[in-house]
């Protein structure tokens, strides 16, 4: 059974991560400063969020949004949890496959501060929200 039932349940968890991570910009300005727009699509359920670096503060969107992204990155919802959670290895899923890319992936390194520190909001809302 997949961690998320619903693009709904997967959206409402990101935000409150995404508004811990955006509490400490200067943690993120590699992102911020990168004018990369990334796009990340899940399945199970079918997601899709917008990361925006092209300036401070960092803005997400939620939902299908139309535009090209720098770098897309596509994976399973319950693996970028079982990431966060420290389960399994960013860069083991990117080199086994489990995360497909479009775009340069090199540009994925300006991600590893914004991942950081969503790594260490997101067992903090799992258990604000009564998840864990």
């Amino acid at each position: 059974m997949p961690v998320y039932a619903t693009a709904d349940e997967l959206y409402t968890v990101l935000k409150d991560v995404f508004d811990r991570v955006n509490e400490e910009p200067a943690h993120i300005t590699t992102f911020t400063s990168s004018n990369l727009v990334i796009r990340m699509r899940f399945t199970g359920p079918e997601a899709e969020v917008l990361l925006d670096g092209r300036q401070p503060p960092l803005e997400v969107f939620f939902g299908n949004r139309p535009g090209d992204a720098d770098l897309e990155l596509s994976m399973a919802a319950d693996l970028l949890h079982k990431i966060w959670l420290g389960q399994v290895k960013l860069k083991d899923a990117f080199f086994g496959g489990q995360i497909q890319t479009k775009g340069n992936v090199l540009r994925a390194m300006k991600l590893t501060d914004l991942f950081r520190e969503a790594e260490t909001a997101y067992p903090q809302v799992l258990a604000q929200q009564g998840r864990m």
